[in-house]
């Protein structure tokens, strides 16, 4: 099998970003994901703060592969009630509605900053009625590849168990909606899995794997509808699988570890360093 770069986004080894950077070069990654970095979304960070952030990632021979934005991860007004039963997540929410075409430009201007070619999207908070605003969901990521377009970069929506594309069915209808080479896909077959899908073979299969931007890698099992996430490759996603058939189909992106683990006895930081390992075993075949 062939070996796959791989990553992480930064944050889940340390906010510290020097910390993160040496971890990950470290274990042999060659990619990093922004995010949170000293406790401040990336969309929060001056053009002074990211020139920093570059230098260090620079020592350590990191390139940024992709621009984890909050963007649509938001509530969509005048829609169907949020759906109660998913947790939305510490990382957003503090944005609006409004905010959003702002946030774009943002997030492409940073991805100029730092040679990213993908910026994550989502599809806004999951409503008890997804169908009902499946039309405003494929507008808003039309126009988002439109603009991407323009700056020569990706738009990658991620299906996300909280937002209103979460499967790889869900992703499908998008891609066949918008057939656009600047809107692909940050595949997470974890998500994916908590959303009540097989996501290897069955979700994967769906999947064009041409517009598979990003992989996004973690691991749990369920305790009935509960994720209980843990060490890579220990869980329920079929990884080794997952990779054979990346391999074959002649994937050639990164695969960047998204922990989620709280780690052995809450260490956060020894529970991204044990899943990097393993990710470095499982994608090295």
């Amino acid at each position: 099998m062939h070996h796959f770069r791989t990553g992480a986004i930064t944050d889940e080894f340390s906010g510290d970003i020097a910390i993160a950077a040496k971890a990950m070069r470290e274990i042999g990654m060659k990619g990093a994901e922004l995010r949170m970095i000293d406790g401040l979304n990336i969309m929060d960070q001056t053009d002074a703060g990211i020139a920093r952030i570059m230098d260090v990632l620079g020592e350590n021979g990191l390139e940024v592969v992709s621009i984890a934005s909050p963007v649509l991860k938001c509530t969509l007004p005048n829609a169907p009630e949020v759906d109660s039963r998913f947790q939305q997540d510490q990382f957003n929410a503090k944005y609006s509605f409004e905010d959003q075409p702002r946030l774009a430009e943002r997030a492409f201007e940073i991805a100029k900053l730092t040679g990213a070619k993908i910026v994550r999207v989502f599809s806004y908070w999951r409503v008890v009625d997804p169908d009902a605003v499946f039309e405003r969901v494929v507008d808003a990521l039309q126009e988002l590849a439109d603009k991407a377009q323009k700056h020569d970069l990706i738009v990658g929506i991620e299906n996300e168990h909280a937002c209103n594309i979460a499967t790889a069915q869900e992703t499908a209808k998008v891609l066949a909606a918008i057939d656009h080479q600047n809107l692909q896909v940050v595949w997470d077959p974890a998500n994916a899995y908590v959303s009540g899908e097989r996501p290897y073979p069955n979700g994967y299969r769906l999947l064009d794997v041409k517009r598979i931007a990003h992989i996004h890698a973690k691991d749990c099992t369920l305790d009935g509808h509960k994720p209980v996430w843990g060490p890579l490759g220990e869980g329920d996603i079929d990884w080794k699988g997952q990779f054979e058939a990346l391999a074959a189909d002649g994937y050639t992106g990164f695969i960047n570890l998204e922990t989620h683990w709280p780690g052995p006895g809450g260490n956060k930081f020894e529970g991204s360093v044990i899943c990097g390992r393993n990710l470095q075993k499982l994608t090295a075949g």
